[in-house]
């Protein structure tokens, strides 16, 4: 199950361009019922096996910006590590809720990204100025939020080169992916410091995940790319709506709780009346 599993999840990374943090960690939790806190360390591990596969043949085919590329990992790597600190922080106190929100509203945004990304309108327009030295305080927050919850990278990365470089879209595909690389190795590498993950499972899912992401390297070219992104990415923002939802239960159902105890039962009430007291 965990090599089929491993497998699909590369295989729709390597066909679609969907993040693999961002469809990793969710699918672990909610199919294979692994715990959060060792799901986000799995799936960074697991991404950047895949994205070791993949990134290589970006740079052969020189689609990397090496100088962009450092930019972003000036900010993005103590991102990381703060995110990684924050991550402890919050599992070591027990909240689950904060965990949950964070993983559920970067899928729903990153969802809402590939949406606007497909169905806007393309438009025809010259060079504009490019603001490059931003790349480094944008990559902070974003180093921070994979660090924290194993997604973000690929989707909020690829926002940030479109609006500040005039890099090609091969060229934002392969930086872009470079940069996960690099941030996922770190995230998962600290991660597997703090969580002793199940390695029976992670091996599974990385043998499972080496064929998919060959076999959808091979594949791609001769799949439609577009109508399975868009299937993907819809399911996508379901799965981050439910996490949200999770995320928001706890504190309702405690709410109810509070509210059933605080409110005396009928039973309660004749027990509490003054007649009830002189009878006794």
């Amino acid at each position: 199950m965990e090599l089929l599993f491993g497998f699909l999840i590369a295989f729709a990374i390597a066909i679609t361009g969907v993040g693999a943090g961002t469809v990793t960690a969710p699918a672990l939790v909610l199919f294979l019922h692994v715990p959060l806190p060792i799901a986000v360390g799995t799936a960074l591990v697991y991404a950047s096996v895949v994205k070791l596969i993949v990134v290589p043949v970006q740079i052969i085919r020189n689609q990397v910006v090496w100088k962009i590329l450092g930019m972003m990992l000036i900010g993005g790597l103590p991102g990381v590590l703060v995110g990684v600190l924050v991550f402890r922080h919050v599992v070591g106190h027990g909240f689950q809720a904060p965990l949950y929100f964070a993983l559920g509203s970067i899928i729903v945004f990153a969802s809402a990204l590939h949406f606007y990304k497909a169905f806007r309108a393309r438009k025809e327009i010259g060079p504009r100025k490019e603001r490059r030295r931003w790349l480094a305080f944008l990559m902070l927050p974003i180093g921070a939020e994979l660090g924290f919850s194993s997604s973000g990278a690929g989707a909020l990365g690829t926002v940030a080169l479109l609006g500040l470089t005039n890099l090609s879209a091969a060229e934002v595909v392969g930086t872009d992916l470079a940069f996960g690389m690099c941030l996922s190795i770190l995230g998962g590498g600290l991660h597997l410091l703090a969580h002793i993950p199940d390695m029976s499972l992670l091996w599974k899912l990385l043998i499972g995940g080496v064929a998919g992401a060959i076999a959808g390297t091979i594949l791609a070219p001769r799949l439609p790319h577009r109508p399975l992104r868009l299937v993907l990415t819809a399911w996508l923002l379901l799965i981050g709506l439910q996490f949200c939802y999770q995320a928001v239960r706890p504190a309702a159902d405690s709410s109810q709780h509070e509210k059933r105890v605080s409110v005396p039962s009928p039973v309660q009430n004749a027990m509490l009346s003054p007649s009830h007291a002189q009878s006794r």
